[in-house]
């Protein structure tokens, strides 16, 4: 039987997750199910690198996990595990870090970004993150990697770390590629469309999460930015507010983007708006409501996490013990095997 290429990706449990996490993620990773050895991590590790409460950070963690469930993605066909229950991450990460250079982190575009954003705390967690995703992607020794425009540069270094690593120790890792999905309409920001929407954004009105009622729905449709005029045609540069509401509609209904300029030839931005808002409503409306019965299943996904994470550790110990072999750490001695006894039994 041929060997299904690996995928590995991850999501924080930093905030809730938005119509564009499932337009750009979650919908490709339930596509990818039935064709690729899928693992997706709540990636909580990662999240710390800017200061969670941590009774959230475990609620965020749970709530992650339901909409990975929600959306689609079956933990009989993939591996759902959270990040932080594998610690061959980090034993990994402390490897790859002794190979990386300082340069190679200093140089890295969202480092001075989330540097200038958050600079009463750049810590070292948030230089050596680049690390940690070098070590999430190869510990698992996955060939394809989707990465967004924001994540090229780490899936770079990575790359390079693998190789390095292999030119000096041996071959242990494959080299991953990266993974462009084929679906992955960009969502922007419902208060500034020449911005990503981004679950962080303090304005509620910008971001349409996957959780919102119908009333919220409604009430940041009609609120949403558009552009002067009134003809209802995409043009992204010109016109990128209302271009961002047809994106919308094109996810919500399946229409191209032709079909939703001719449907709305002659239409008003209130007519797109009032039509857009009903069909996301119906839209996420299975998403929300999965969601809600996971909600009070916590017992099956903390069952589906654990069993999640019984099968990453297992591929995870198998790359971490040939790369402590090949680096040259001495390996624990079983007491029995070198005829240790413990203090009781002597």
């Amino acid at each position: 039987m041929e060997q299904r290429p690996t995928i590995l990706s991850g999501i924080q449990p930093s905030g809730r997750l938005t119509i564009g996490h499932y337009t750009g993620a979650l919908r490709n990773w339930v596509a990818l199910q039935s064709t690729h050895e899928c693992f997706f991590m709540v990636a909580d590790l990662h999240a710390i690198t800017v200061p969670q409460d941590p009774e959230e950070l475990r609620q965020r963690t749970l709530e992650t996990a339901a909409l990975f469930l929600a959306c689609g993605v079956d933990p009989n066909q993939s591996t759902l595990f959270v990040q932080s229950h594998i610690p061959e991450h980090l034993q990994l990460t402390w490897v790859l870090a002794c190979l990386t250079g300082m340069g190679e982190c200093s140089r890295m575009t969202q480092f001075k970004e989330k540097s200038a954003q958050h600079r009463h705390n750049v810590n070292v967690g948030l230089f050596a993150y680049p690390i940690l995703m070098a070590a999430d992607i190869l510990l698992y020794q996955a060939d394809l990697v989707p990465v967004g425009a924001d994540q090229k540069q780490h899936l770079e270094l990575t790359r390079n770390l693998a190789e390095r690593f292999n030119n000096r120790y041996g071959q242990v890792f494959r080299i991953p590629e990266p993974y462009i999905p084929p679906i992955g309409a960009k969502i922007m920001s419902l208060q500034e469309p020449t911005k990503k929407m981004s679950k962080s954004d303090p304005n509620e009105n910008a971001v349409l999460f996957l959780t919102d009622s119908a009333d919220a729905i409604r009430r940041k449709i009609r609120r949403a930015i558009t552009d002067s005029g009134r003809e209802i045609r995409y043009d992204e540069k010109q016109r990128p507010g209302i271009s961002n509401l047809m994106v919308l509609y094109h996810v919500a209904t399946g229409k191209s983007i032709p079909e939703i300029e001719q449907e709305f030839a002659g239409a008003g931005y209130a007519d797109l708006k009032a039509a857009l808002a009903e069909a996301l409503i119906e839209f996420l409306r299975p998403i929300r409501e999965e969601y809600e019965r996971l909600q009070n299943a916590k017992d099956y996904l903390l069952s589906v996490l654990a069993q999640g994470a019984e099968k990453a550790r297992s591929r995870a110990q198998q790359t971490l013990q040939l790369v402590y072999d090949r680096v040259g750490f001495l390996p624990p001695a079983v007491p029995e095997a070198v005829g240790l006894t413990t203090s009781r039994e002597s």
